[in-house]
């Protein structure tokens, strides 16, 4: 495994935009990572919009705008707003959080390979889930509600058997490994334990699916990630700090603990409502904080251009996934693993061609 190395700050990279000042408070920013964002979030736009187009019963663009202006038929309202813009704002919505919380275990464990997924706390919020619906049995609310607890409770093991000496770095990772493979375990057991219609259920949602995802699901993630996505952007910079060090962190003025618990606790929760929604999707907190470092061409990994970069990279999938085998359409899930181990496999080699593997 590798340590983040904050690479040096090339002519390119200086900030040629204005520092943005409020009050006493002021930041730097960098056009190229201004421009990245603005780009991101087109993108999404665009996907939301061929989203809305495409499909089993095709509309011309002209009756979504419609649709979206309130001046649409109900038929196509019911496609327009009701099946396909609510499933691709799941999507966005989801990707940003596996993004944003990806992006902060990789600052805080200074590790490409430190992302939830990996270290086992989608894996938790996943035996949480699965807790409910083959145990417990409940309604769709039960089910996120086991979710975040599981996410939760699995965090708090990790950091609990990882921290010392009030650091975490490369131990969260080995024992959030381990812990992520005594949870899938247990999951596999709870699988093959129940009865088979079930278990069908519950293998789909454990593998990652937004199908029949709507705006009843929409709703509780983005509230969520409208109290966590500013939080954890606020903690941007003091995380970009940690990444030389606690000791150089500290003398650059950072709390170091505060700064720590803050982002794994609210990373946690974000994380927990996006597995709530979609079930654990793969890689996309993996990939989507690489990605956009190197877009940003940024030495640290940004909160808003990971979360920009997994709302793009798991919104374009679910669009594969549906349109690839049309009519036939598989989770999603399926396609962002199929990517990611690709993405996974490479990223090793590179680090291990840098002599860093």
């Amino acid at each position: 495994m590798t340590a983040l190395q904050p690479r040096p700050v090339s002519t390119a990279d200086r900030p040629l935009l204005p520092a943005v000042r409020v009050g006493g408070w002021s930041m730097r920013v960098r056009r190229r990572a201004v421009l990245s964002c603005v780009g991101l979030a087109v993108a999404c736009l665009a996907v939301v919009l061929l989203a809305t187009v495409l499909g089993d019963y095709p509309l011309p663009v002209r009756d979504v705008v419609a649709s979206l202006t309130g001046r649409g038929t109900t038929a196509t309202d019911f496609v327009v707003l009701d099946l396909r813009l609510a499933r691709v704002l799941c999507a966005i919505a989801v990707g940003m959080a596996l993004g944003a919380a990806g992006a902060v275990f990789q600052s805080l464990t200074r590790n490409p390979l430190g992302s939830p997924d990996i270290i086992g706390f989608t894996q938790g919020a996943a035996t949480g889930a699965l807790l409910q619906i083959l145990v417990l049995g409940g309604s769709a609310a039960a089910i996120a509600s086991g979710a975040v607890v599981g996410g939760l409770l699995t965090s708090l093991a990790v950091y609990l058997l990882a921290v010392r000496g009030g650091s975490l770095g490369y131990r969260l990772i080995l024992v959030g490994i381990g812990l992520n493979f005594m949870l899938g375990a247990v999951n596999w057991y709870l699988l093959i334990s129940a009865d088979l219609q079930d278990a069908i259920t519950a293998r789909v949602w454990i593998i990652g699916s937004l199908n029949s995802r709507g705006w009843e699901q929409l709703w509780p993630l983005a509230l969520t990630l409208a109290v966590g996505l500013p939080v954890l952007m606020a903690l941007s910079r003091p995380l970009g700090q940690l990444e030389l060090g606690d000791d150089l962190g500290r003398q650059l003025g950072v709390r170091v603990g505060a700064v720590r618990i803050w982002a794994l606790v609210v990373s946690v929760v974000v994380t927990a409502a996006a597995v709530a929604t979609a079930g654990p999707i793969a890689f996309v907190a993996l990939a989507a904080p690489q990605l956009a470092r190197r877009l940003t061409g940024s030495p640290t990994v940004g909160i808003l251009p990971a979360a920009l970069m997994g709302g793009f990279v798991l919104a374009s999938s679910d669009l594969v996934a549906q349109r690839l085998f049309a009519p036939t359409q598989f989770p999603v899930g399926i396609a962002t693993g199929a990517v990611g181990g690709v993405y996974l496999a490479a990223l090793l080699l590179s680090e291990w061609k840098k002599g860093r593997g």
